[in-house]
């Protein structure tokens, strides 16, 4: 009896070992969240999902039976999670905020994205290392890389590094970050909006926030989710500017691709339909799931000792990011008439 070629297997089966993987990843991690609420989901599956691929005796199968699974769960999923994403928001609340401070945070994320794109042309970091960079630390972390590496040329080979670096990075920030709000005197609601500004991921924020007390929390969460709308703007430019570019008409990704004409009619229903707080609740848990899934599959493909050879100015192009943001918010946050 022969074993049938990889073509001739149903692709449901393809790809289930791969997605179970990473559904058990993603149990752990919310073990772990449980057990120790600072550390949020998601970052918890980057973490354990890099862990993964750093051993050698998982790696043959890492790039053989389970790809098909971990790709899918990085590409397709994490798109699918990203329309989910607009649930949480709601353009009244994004308002709520003030002329004065949406314009500040879309500045601050305007001139992060610049800079460090900047910085990773001038580190000469490879193929489109630092666009994802940019998104990551601007935007919001690695579902911005996977978001915008789904319109890129490389179609997500040069994920991995920024990847890595953004959550080791918003993870760094959960611990100095109140440290150093504590030590320069801030208000709940200055150390709330100087979280949202400066931390990549959600869950990254939520963990950052929640330490100085409820206000601190709500106001960091709106000034996050108002980064997060950034997201629709920025992946339909780059998708433009890549389709015109060139190439093969086959291989150009579409104008506005059609996960973020999801995202935006998510945004859209969740401002004009007052849905049920079971439905909210749902599609954050759902939203989580995907999200979950597909960090594990980009956690997965990260090699830190390659990342230690040739990845060194990209680990200087993402601290340089990090600082740049957290000085400028803090700027920013200081010169605003917050309580």
């Amino acid at each position: 009896m022969t074993t049938p070629a990889p073509s001739a297997v149903p692709a449901r089966r393809r790809v289930l070992p791969g997605v179970g993987l990473a559904a058990g990843v993603l149990g752990v991690a919310w073990l772990v969240h449980l057990a120790l609420p600072a550390v949020p989901v998601l970052t918890g599956c980057v973490v354990l999902g890099i862990a993964l691929g750093q051993v050698p005796a998982f790696r043959s199968a890492l790039d053989g039976v389970l790809a098909p699974g971990l790709t899918l769960s990085a590409k397709r999923l994490l798109r699918i999670g990203v329309v989910l994403l607009g649930l949480k928001l709601s353009l009244v609340d994004v308002a709520g905020l003030g002329w004065a401070t949406v314009l500040s945070v879309v500045g601050i994320l305007v001139a992060t994205f610049v800079v460090t794109w900047l910085l990773g042309r001038w580190a000469r970091l490879p193929g489109d290392q630092p666009l994802l960079l940019a998104a990551g630390f601007s935007i919001c972390g690695a579902s911005a890389i996977g978001a915008m590496s789904a319109v890129t040329r490389d179609r997500g080979k040069d994920a991995a590094t920024p990847v890595a670096l953004v959550t080791l990075c918003g993870t760094a920030a959960i611990a100095v970050l109140p440290a150093l709000g504590s030590a320069l005197g801030l208000t709940p609601v200055q150390f709330g909006a100087w979280t949202g500004a400066s931390v990549h991921d959600v869950g990254q924020v939520v963990a950052t926030a929640q330490t100085a007390g409820a206000s601190a929390l709500a106001i960091a969460v709106v000034v996050k989710l108002t980064r997060v709308v950034m997201l629709a703007p920025v992946v339909a430019i780059t998708s433009a500017v890549v389709r015109r570019g060139g190439g093969d008409a086959g291989t150009r990704p579409p104008l506005v691709p059609l996960f973020v004409l999801g995202f935006l009619a998510a945004v859209v229903l969740r401002t004009l339909v007052d849905l049920p707080e079971a439905v909210v609740t749902g599609a954050d848990t759902v939203q989580t799931v995907l999200l979950g899934l597909a960090l594990v599959g980009l956690g997965s493909s990260v090699r830190l000792e390659r990342l230690a050879r040739t990845g060194g100015r990209a680990v200087l192009v993402g601290l340089g990011s990090w600082v740049f943001v957290a000085g400028l918010s803090l700027l920013v946050v200081l010169a605003l008439p917050l309580a």
